[in-house]
């Protein structure tokens, strides 16, 4: 049975390490041929809008919008459908690729047969 990974990042500029780890996590999974779904809440949220990933810096780390890229070819990325009202994003303002979902749809991708579950 093929495994799938749920990433749910919560962390973004204002925890930039667990932020990084969630995206680089996810794009190594998806090169390694695990089905990934990155979710994207809190203040990750600003990255599922265009040009936002590249305003993020961290030494040591791999460019955020490679991995948003590396995510995107191979898996899936979801803004939290809350996280996006409250910053006012709709779903003509995010890269192109990103859905716009709610709890349920998570929940039903985290307790699916052969899934995984992380939170940054």
């Amino acid at each position: 049975m093929p495994k799938k990974l749920v990433i749910k990042v919560t962390a973004g500029a204002d925890a930039p390490e667990r932020c990084s780890q969630a995206f680089t996590v996810a794009a190594v999974a998806v090169a390694s041929g695990v089905e990934v779904s990155l979710w994207l809440t809190g203040e990750s949220a600003w990255f599922a809008l265009p040009g936002r990933a590249a305003e993020f810096e961290l030494p040591h780390a791999a460019p955020l919008p490679d991995l948003i890229d590396s995510v995107l070819a191979g898996g899936g990325i979801t803004l939290c459908t809350q996280c996006a009202a409250r910053r006012d994003i709709t779903e003509q303002d995010v890269l192109e690729g990103v859905r716009i979902a709610g709890a349920q749809v998570f929940v039903q991708e985290a307790v699916a047969d052969g899934a995984q579950a992380l939170v940054y």
